[in-house]
């Protein structure tokens, strides 16, 4: 199921569509674009938002244990109403399966239509600027804590102890510092989407 569900591309240029799975049960959340606006559909819900009647996007890369390259996009409407498209579908109970090509191509595409709508919405990347705050506030504690801890390894002699601080916290860097560097709150127009928010 998993190319099929994937992006279909587009079509003689009149839709593109894009689908992914969040889950292995339930349905697929489909979204196309047409010359009406924004159609989507999330197993009994669905809806059509004109282009212009979208208020905000956030691109933001959020990754998961079973797949380390993942990002999403946040589509509001004016009067409420929030939809998510994520760039990874579930194929099996141990397979998540990137869908890198058809997301990008499917949020580029939207953008484009949304500005020759004349859309004025607010076009934002990375997390929101409070929740970035209490990252790097929890990063800079839990870098304190492991500064005392390699210091009172290296003063009582217990090396074993300063070679796995030390691996540690190369291997966090390493997994965090990506999100925290690509996640950092900005904001952007319809002619140039942040590269580090597109697979």
């Amino acid at each position: 199921m998993g190319s099929m569900i994937g992006m279909r591309g587009a079509e003689a240029g009149s839709a593109t569509s894009y689908a992914y799975k969040a889950s292995l049960i339930g349905s697929a959340h489909r979204f196309e674009l047409t010359e009406q606006g924004l159609s989507w559909q999330n197993g009994g819900r669905s809806g059509l938002w004109r282009y212009d009647e979208i208020s905000a996007i956030r691109l933001s890369f959020r990754p998961v244990s079973m797949q380390q390259h993942r990002f999403r996009a946040d589509v509001s409407r004016t009067g409420g109403g929030r939809i998510a498209i994520l760039s990874t579908s579930w194929q099996t109970a141990a397979l998540m399966a990137p869908q890198d090509n058809g997301f990008r191509d499917f949020i580029v595409e939207l953008h484009a239509r949304m500005a020759r709508a004349g859309s004025r919405a607010e076009l934002t990347a990375g997390l929101g600027r409070r929740t970035y705050a209490a990252v790097l506030a929890f990063l800079v504690v839990l870098a304190v804590a492991m500064a005392g801890l390699l210091i009172r390894a290296l003063l009582t002699g217990e090396f074993a102890g300063v070679l796995f601080i030390l691996g540690f916290a190369a291997l966090f860097a390493w997994q965090v510092g990506g999100f925290v560097r690509r996640n950092q709150p900005q904001s952007y127009s319809f002619d140039q989407l942040p590269r580090s928010m597109l697979p």
